[in-house]
């Protein structure tokens, strides 16, 4: 079998089950676990998929950049972005992270809702500045233009100010064995220390973010309280979810 031919059947067996497994390969293809993993390596170096300890997922398209990702899936984002609104009651202090998803979320929030928003996402920020009754706190910090967030040490310092009652995640993974990841190390560590300054943690994710995953991990899925997520999202799925004490919300 010629190695693109191999590298085709990895990525279809990958899209049909969720996962490959490296041992597995060897012995359905009959080749030594080194030829997998080179395999593997080549095919995640063109972006077809995420390596991971003993195999590889499915590598996230939501690593593109922003204005990219803006165009991306915009009914499923702003279905759970609806759901995401209803979670949100008057007085609270709501954390909400940078990202495509959330700023759908901000352009829904009713006009008479009284809450503050703590951001570190310029964006936001000016998304809400016509807002009659939300106050905005901005966290600042080194801008990382990829997300258009800000970073660093002297954002952490701001976050631990704060004691929130929903920080609503951005992620470009999901999935229930690799956790909560992203595409950026500094961005994760960010939102670890948002997540625990906040009593609970939601995360808003389209398709694109279901069983994939990045290469910097935020955590596992026990950091989070709630996840909405696709009515159409696999059952199986969301049942090892559910085990790991997530609440799962269907837009």
């Amino acid at each position: 079998m010629l190695t693109s031919q191999r590298k085709q059947l990895i990525l279809e067996k990958l899209a049909a089950e969720g996962q490959v497994l490296s041992k597995e390969l060897s012995t359905l293809f009959d080749v030594s676990e080194d030829t997998i993993r080179r395999d593997l390596r080549e095919l995640a170096a063109e972006g077809h998929l995420q390596r991971v300890h003993g195999g590889a997922l499915p590598s996230s398209s939501a690593v593109a950049t922003f204005s990219e990702r803006k165009s991306l899936k915009i009914d499923e984002k702003q279905r759970v972005a609806r759901k995401g609104v209803e979670l949100i009651s008057d007085g609270q202090v709501v954390i909400i992270d940078g990202g495509t998803t959330t700023s759908e979320l901000i352009t829904l929030l009713p006009p008479e809702l009284s809450i503050t928003v703590v951001t570190h996402s310029p964006g936001i920020a000016l998304g809400l500045v016509e807002h009659p009754t939300i106050d905005v706190i901005l966290i600042g910090g080194r801008l990382y233009k990829h997300s258009i967030v800000t970073v660093g040490a002297a954002a952490i310092e701001g976050i631990g100010h704060i004691h929130a009652d929903l920080f609503f995640m951005g992620v470009t993974g999901i999935h229930p064995e690799a956790g909560l990841t992203t595409g950026d190390y500094e961005e994760a560590c960010i939102k670890r220390a948002f997540s625990g300054r906040a009593a609970e943690t939601v995360v808003l994710a389209s398709p694109e973010k279901v069983n994939a995953a990045s290469p910097f991990v935020i955590g596992d899925l026990s950091l989070i309280n709630t996840l909405v997520i696709e009515e159409e999202t696999n059952a199986d799925w969301i049942r090892l979810v559910e085990e790991q004490g997530v609440s799962v919300i269907k837009a």
